[in-house]
């Protein structure tokens, strides 16, 4: 009798753990009852939030799945415009599970699967409105009309998944790296040929003005030889003029001075040597002033 006692109170205690499941924050659960999801009189699925929760024991089998916003960011995707033309474009999704049940029966509750699947559609949606456009519309303006009608249409193919999308965004739009590298080449080309332009330009204007400084200059100094050449004649014919006033008030006066100014030129230095006869006219002077 003690045996079977605690062989019900073992069991009651196994039926307690197995009737009762936990579930997180930020989880919801859905309960599968002989491989299909419970739902309710309306043929709705039964969703459990966080909480403890009960369930039949041994018939009931739980699933729990991440209720948060989850962001799809996965790599890079080319796409092709309305001109032919190839685009790289970065883009991430926003989503979250709206219908358990669609949600588990379309992915088996797999979130890399759903997220492989929602990728598909994503992308499909922005495949339609890139080659719809040029690309001058989409970068000069037209990006948030593709991203909303990207949207719309990612919307609407992701509900089968039981999936809602809250924001499709694009984040980075390159060009392939042959085409960018043509376009480098075509850009450095022309800047090329417009600095040369300029080089050419600068140098006819730095001869231009190189010319017309060298002719003024040479103007002005020539002007300035002129002038100088003036001044100095009208010294010579003031100095000329002095002379002769002065020489014509002592003609005599004025010859001692000139000779002594003479004298003094030519005796300047000790080593200088002069050979002349006593009845030169340098020496004139002294014999007229008695100097022997």
């Amino acid at each position: 009798m003690k045996n079977f006692s605690l062989i019900m109170l073992l069991t009651a205690v196994i039926l307690s753990f197995s009737s009762v499941f936990v579930v997180l924050e930020g989880q919801q659960a859905i309960v599968l009852q002989f491989s299909k999801v419970k739902k309710d009189a309306d043929d709705k699925a039964v969703v459990y939030g966080p909480g403890l929760q009960f369930k039949i024991p041994f018939i009931s089998e739980v699933r729990k799945l991440d209720a948060r916003i989850q962001t799809l960011d996965g790599a890079p995707d080319r796409f092709v415009t309305s001109e032919k033309k190839d685009l790289i474009v970065d883009s991430f999704v926003k989503w979250r599970i709206n219908d358990f049940s669609a949600f588990y029966l379309r992915t088996r509750g797999d979130q890399q699967y759903a997220e492989t699947l929602l990728k598909q559609k994503v992308n499909n949606g922005l495949r339609t409105n890139f080659g719809s456009r040029t690309i001058k519309e989409i970068v000069s303006g037209e990006r948030s009309a593709l991203m909303k009608d990207a949207l719309v249409q990612a919307s609407e193919s992701a509900s089968e998944l039981g999936i809602e999308v809250l924001d499709v965004r694009v984040k980075q739009i390159n060009l392939p790296t042959e085409v960018s590298n043509s376009i480098y080449q075509r850009m450095r080309a022309e800047r090329t040929a417009v600095a040369k332009e300029h080089r050419s330009e600068g140098k006819e204007k730095a001869e231009t003005i190189r010319a017309g400084v060298d002719r003024r200059v040479t103007v002005m100094l020539a002007e300035a030889e002129r002038n100088a050449r003036m001044e100095r004649g009208d010294g010579d014919a003031a100095a000329a003029q002095i002379y002769a006033s002065a020489y014509s008030k002592d003609a005599e006066f004025y010859a001692f001075l000139r000779s002594l100014d003479a004298y003094k030129a030519t005796f300047n230095s000790k080593n200088d040597v002069m050979v002349l006869g006593t009845d030169s006219e340098f020496f004139q002077p002294m014999k007229s002033s008695g100097i022997k």
